[in-house]
């Protein structure tokens, strides 16, 4: 994966059943994986090859949405950058405890995507 790339998506609702019986049906994806402290699953589509986004579970603590993730060399540094340009951090970096560090990112506009590193 290169830098600076959206290589990512996330489905985030409070009700995973029903976004995996729709997106399921729609696109054909696949996910695996759930429950643990997160119940964060991961989504494969036909002929991917390999996870190519997450379906997170709110639990109710966050609004539903989508959204992508851009990797990135330095999550720390972007966050910056971006609020250098007019931007804000959403949400403080976070180590995700598997070698990922990531923040949410709001553009000039406010619109929110993500942005992450793998160690």
């Amino acid at each position: 994966m290169m830098d600076n790339t959206v290589t990512w998506f996330e489905v985030a609702t409070d009700d995973p059943e029903g976004a995996q019986r729709f997106y399921g049906g729609l696109f054909g994806w696949q996910f695996t994986g759930e429950g643990g402290p997160i119940d964060y699953r991961t989504i494969s589509g036909p002929g991917t090859g390999g996870p190519m986004g997450g379906l997170f579970n709110t639990k109710g603590e966050f609004p539903d949405h989508a959204i992508f993730h851009v990797q990135v060399a330095d999550v720390e540094a972007t966050c910056a950058k971006s609020e250098s340009l007019g931007g804000k951090v959403v949400m403080k970096v976070i180590d995700d405890g598997a070698g990922t560090d990531f923040a949410y990112v709001s553009d000039v506009s406010g619109s929110v995507f993500g942005v992450f590193h793998r160690r």
